[in-house]
């Protein structure tokens, strides 16, 4: 089973919950974890920027991941959202399985 991580940042939980229970309900991801409190500091537009963000890692099948992507940008508020995927080197067999029936 071929499983992707996906990280994203969002202005506040509450988007962060919106968007992650949507994503699961339609079996766009696994699961979501939602970190609620980061600090992000980058380049927009010319200058260096800071703002404080919630983090989302969701957890997909790999076949899934168009989908998913489409979807988060969809509904994402950001005009240009950080979607990031990692494969992971390994896993947890079970784990894995489980990622990939759960977005069937």
């Amino acid at each position: 089973m071929s499983v992707l991580i996906i990280f994203s940042t969002f202005p506040d939980i509450e988007t962060a919950r919106r968007i992650a229970t949507t994503l699961v309900n339609e079996r766009l991801a696994a699961c979501a974890n939602i970190l609620p409190a980061v600090e992000s500091v980058y380049w927009w537009k010319g200058a260096v920027e800071t703002a404080g963000e919630t983090m989302a890692i969701f957890k997909t099948a790999a076949e899934r991941y168009p989908q998913l992507e489409q979807r988060l940008k969809e509904m994402h508020p950001y005009e240009l959202p950080e979607i990031v995927a990692i494969q992971p080197a390994g896993g947890l067999p079970g784990y894995l399985e489980w990622v990939g029936e759960s977005c069937r």
